[in-house]
């Protein structure tokens, strides 16, 4: 598997397909959720769409949105087949990077469903606000900040 990080122009069609496939199976069908996927944002200059890609087949995705002040990542998805083998872990990373590059100095935000903020939490984010409902799904807002960003990435970076 491997990670793409591309404006809407730059995706070929068949990825784009995918990305938003891979969406409405997991968001609307599996999820019962029913909502405007298509709002706009993807087509936004300063969105960057994260591919993770097993071969030519979309098996995650995420979005990285400029909000001005902050980055925002958004529609975290893995397929089925991938959730369980660390697919997750290097999406997101992979979107931290993307959101980093785009604006080094601003933190990172997202609404995280609720079960799922531990998970987040490994990746330097902290619940930001009090739990919410989106689309029938509890959600807490989570926060990463530039600083705390860096100094895990530095870290990272060290060999054991």
């Amino acid at each position: 598997m491997h990670t793409l990080t591309r404006s809407f122009d730059a995706l070929d069609p068949r990825t784009a397909y995918g990305i938003w496939r891979l969406r409405q199976d997991v968001f609307v069908v599996e999820q019962d959720c029913p909502y405007p996927d298509l709002d706009g944002r993807d087509l936004e200059p300063g969105t960057r769409h994260v591919v993770l890609l097993d071969g030519d087949r979309v098996v995650g995705t995420a979005r990285v949105l400029d909000d001005g002040d902050v980055q925002r990542i958004g529609r975290v998805v893995c397929h089925p087949d991938v959730r369980g083998t660390g697919a997750s872990g290097e999406l997101m990373r992979a979107a931290l990077v993307a959101a980093s590059a785009a604006a080094p100095e601003a933190d990172v935000v997202l609404g995280a469903q609720s079960p799922l903020a531990g998970w987040y939490g490994t990746f330097g984010f902290v619940v930001d606000g009090p739990e919410y409902l989106e689309d029938g799904i509890p959600h807490v807002p989570m926060r990463r900040s530039a600083r705390a960003g860096v100094a895990e990435d530095q870290a990272s970076a060290v060999d054991p």
